[in-house]
């Protein structure tokens, strides 16, 4: 198992440059952790080349962009996107009786899912198709990329797939009640996991996040031998999430969020790391803080550990920045609110003895309980509550802090990395801030 492993100090600066290159193995959609590391790459300078996931039109067959899509995309990144469609996954894949996963999913209701029964011979076949889909279109991918990598160019690949919920409809109320579910809405998140429906979401997710970055590494291999044949250097990074340190109680503590279902995906992203550092590969797993962006709402209460960053940024030394950030978010609290009052709830959440059985590092992930989905969810609305704008809260605010702080991290460490699997907790993201 994956040791605990906390970056304890600032990375020296990176020694990218102008005419080295950087590459997103993913595409970018609204504001996240992918755009941090990107506008470090901007501003080194390095030639900026994107991949898309394609699109399909109404669930149809997968294309690559059209010449509009491909114009706003590449304005998105600001640089090259080779256009191949690289959506991962296999949900909209029919099997040879013309169901895919997804239509297998029809039907399904939160009351009887530990009782619904799947083909999962028929899943596995289009699991297979999907897989092959895949690899085809990175392999295409590869070779486009060969050409647009130049003689003597450092390369830094950033991989930012994940996810791999199942695209069907009934799929989202069940999934609801699983992450925000009380009382009688409440459903146990290990009856959903053990049954076939969560083993199909297991499979996905598996795929998606995790399998796509050992095809990648292994799609590019003959890159990676040209590069750093030349003398060059050649990075791999990846956006994991296996808990993290905050401030609890006045000391940094490990901590998740709980029920964090991509959870077994993320280890499994972590060994595909650790595979490839034993090949001579420098791929590194990042294990980032909690954040609120839009594919983080499902995740009700992911937000809560956001706060104490508030704290960290005294504790590791104040300054401008820090206060910078406290005064922001103090102008985003209704005017009967304080944040010294906002920090003082989230900790009282973070060290109430009932959340002591899911701060076990060697336990994770764990699954939810009545209890605790009651004491978290009930926390959340309290603590969101506070916000004068419910569009416009304090974790909001927070969250670009952090992936701005996260994206100069991976990109410093990512010149001489020294470990495939890596935490980001929030005393580092704190000194990066202040910096």
């Amino acid at each position: 198992m994956t040791q605990y492993n906390p970056l304890p100090q600032l990375p020296a600066a990176a020694g990218y440059g102008k005419g080295d290159v950087f590459v997103l193995f993913g595409e970018l959609f609204g504001r996240g952790y992918a755009n941090g590391i990107v506008d470090e790459a901007k501003k080194a300078g390095m030639t900026i080349i994107g991949a898309t996931v394609g699109r399909r039109d109404n669930n149809g067959p997968l294309r690559p962009l059209t010449a509009e899509e491909l114009a706003e995309a590449e304005a998105n990144l600001g640089g090259t996107i080779i256009n191949v469609p690289l959506e991962a996954g296999f949900d909209l894949e029919p099997a040879a009786d013309g169901l895919t996963p997804a239509d297998r999913l029809k039907g399904v209701k939160p009351d009887s899912v530990a009782e619904t029964k799947l083909d999962m011979a028929a899943i596995g076949e289009s699991r297979l198709k999907g897989i092959a889909r895949f690899r085809a279109n990175l392999a295409s991918f590869a070779a486009e990329l060969e050409k647009l990598v130049p003689a003597g160019a450092n390369l830094l690949v950033a991989h930012t797939m994940a996810g791999g919920i199942p695209r069907a409809r009934t799929l989202m109320p069940l999934l609801n009640r699983v992450f925000k579910g009380q009382g009688d809405r409440y459903l146990s998140s290990e009856l959903f996991w053990k049954s076939d429906v969560g083993q199909l979401c297991s499979l996905s997710f598996d795929e998606v996040t995790a399998d796509t970055f050992d095809a990648l590494i292994a799609a590019t291999a003959s890159l990676r031998d040209r590069v750093e044949g030349e003398g060059k250097t050649v990075a791999y990074t990846a956006y994991g999430y296996h808990g993290c340190g905050v401030l609890v109680g006045g000391e940094y503590r490990w901590q998740s969020y709980t029920p964090y279902l991509q959870g077994w995906a993320k280890i499994r992203l972590e060994q595909v790391a650790e595979k490839a550092w034993r090949g001579g590969v420098k791929a590194t797993v990042y294990n980032s803080p909690e954040i609120q962006t839009n594919s983080s709402a499902l995740f009700l209460g992911v937000e809560i550990s956001l706060y104490p960053l508030l704290t960290a940024l005294r504790k590791e030394g104040g300054g401008p920045a820090a206060e910078a950030i406290w005064q922001a978010c103090q102008g985003l609290l209704a005017e009967s609110e304080a944040l010294d009052a906002l920090v003082a709830k989230a900790d009282a959440y973070l060290g109430a003895p009932l959340m002591e059985q899911f701060s076990r590092f060697e336990e994770w992930p764990h699954h939810n309980t009545p209890e605790q989905a009651a004491f978290m969810l009930t926390a959340s609305d309290g603590l969101m509550a506070m916000s004068a704008d419910p569009k416009n809260v304090v974790c909001a605010e927070l969250s670009r802090s952090v992936f701005q702080a996260v994206g100069r991290l991976m990109f410093d460490y990512s010149w001489e990395p020294e470990s495939p699997v890596v935490w980001l907790s929030h005393d580092v993201i704190a000194r990066r801030l202040i910096a």
